[in-house]
């Protein structure tokens, strides 16, 4: 029988509907990050660095994109004979046939992949978050402490805590309550999403709760394991760690990895981050073209002016187009004499000349004020916009737009432009 100390388990099957238009055909997960990875690079680097082999990817929303990018692991070194990395998609069942429909449903539904190795520890792990973390010492944090459940926790500021599961935990770093996002929370100490389970208390807690509708970890599990007695402690943790679920958040993931000093750095050679790369031509950058504090991708060229942006691969920025303050996602295509304040275009975007994006004032987005927001302009996947157009804040474009889309050639500060049919 294979046995392996610790396996993984990554979810990754979220919607990511904060991200609006940015996740309509894809996976929040599999959405580009710093001009060259995608978010899932991140946990999945974690892994191999942590000398973690053996990891079960759990998709469901929009999957073709993920499981492309991840294929056979061969980036992350996870590309094994015995373990490596598996996608585990729902599946129909003799019984029944059921979407995942929680993430401890989702973990459940997988006992049988997870039981093929014969794990001491369970590894959970969520597919959108921006982090480095040696997952080795928390297991030896896990062992030191005798522990059943590990949970990680990061300080966080008291008036943001109730966005998070809070943890109450004693001198000994045993978890005494946990808080599912509180309204008035008692502790600052937020939990991160990473849990280490000792596989039978883990396997018993799945069994037991099989049959709650929408089971999840940090609403039913932890709960569960908690009130019958098992041992939870707290793992602190100090390090750089961003969930990018909203767009405000995703944007300034992006913007500081290109300070001078960066506090998330990718360029660190003790503990790298892997993708799967592309071959393509370097980048060109034409000798009008003006850069500052900038990451550009492979193939991108430059005849325009660049100031504080990340831009993916393969993109075009023509003459005259200045870009400021934005993420440009690959293979994009930026016509002349544009201007770009504070955006956010997905990949395989076309904006014609002399569009201006990011104009007036900042009002609330009519649609989805609460996902529109920051005075961010996000353009969808594949979108088309004409030339001689200007784009207010906190407004979302998707699909193939024409210039009577756009009233006097306004697009208003709030609002939502969709031509391909979906919800925004």
């Amino acid at each position: 029988m294979i046995k392996k100390e610790m396996i993984a388990m990554l979810l990754a099957g979220g919607q990511g509907s904060r991200l609006g238009v940015l996740t309509e055909k894809v996976a929040k997960p599999a959405v580009a990050f710093g001009g060259k990875y995608r978010i899932i690079d991140f946990p999945l680097s974690n892994c191999i660095n942590s000398g973690v082999d053996t990891v079960g990817v759990l998709t469901q929303y929009q999957p073709l994109r993920l499981n492309t990018h991840i294929g056979i692991g061969i980036p992350w070194d996870l590309d094994r004979n015995i373990g490596g990395v598996t996608v585990l998609p729902p599946y129909e069942k003799s019984g029944n046939s059921e979407w995942y429909t929680g993430t401890a449903n989702a973990i459940y539904q997988n006992l049988t992949y997870m039981e093929n190795y014969n794990p001491e520890y369970v590894l959970m792990l969520s597919g959108d978050h921006i982090y480095k973390m040696d997952y080795e010492v928390m297991l030896d944090f896990h062992k030191a402490s005798n522990a059943d459940i590990t949970i990680a926790v990061m300080p966080v500021p008291i008036e943001e805590a109730s966005r998070f599961g809070v943890v109450i935990a004693d001198e000994q770093n045993r978890i005494t309550e946990f808080q599912e996002k509180p309204e008035h929370p008692k502790s600052n100490l937020a939990s991160m999403g990473i849990y280490i389970f000792s596989w039978k208390v883990l396997k018993e807690a799945l069994i037991a709760m099989k049959d709650q509708s929408n089971c999840d970890f940090g609403k039913h599990i932890i709960p569960y394991c908690h009130e019958r007695g098992d041992k939870l402690v707290a793992y602190e943790y100090n390090g750089y760690w961003k969930d990018v679920g909203t767009l405000g958040s995703y944007w300034e993931a992006n913007m500081e990895l290109i300070d001078i000093i960066p506090e998330f750095n990718l360029y660190e050679e003790f503990w790298k981050i892997y993708t799967g790369s592309e071959i393509i031509p370097p980048q060109y950058i034409s000798a009008e073209a003006k850069i500052t504090k900038s990451i550009i991708g492979d193939g991108t060229e430059v005849y325009g002016e660049v100031q504080n942006s990340v831009i993916g691969a393969g993109v075009t920025i023509g003459k005259g187009s200045v870009i400021k303050d934005s993420i440009i996602m690959k293979g994009t295509t930026i016509g002349e004499g544009v201007v770009m304040d504070r955006a956010i275009i997905a990949e395989n975007v076309k904006i014609d000349n002399n569009v201006v994006l990011g104009v007036g004032e900042e009002v609330p987005n009519k649609v989805k004020p609460n996902v529109y927001s920051f005075g961010l302009v996000t353009i969808g996947e594949g979108s088309y916009i004409p030339p001689n157009v200007k784009i207010g804040k906190n407004t979302a474009i998707s699909g193939t737009t024409v210039p009577e889309d756009y009233p006097d050639g306004l697009l208003e500060s709030g609002e939502t432009l969709k031509k391909d049919g979906e919800e925004a």
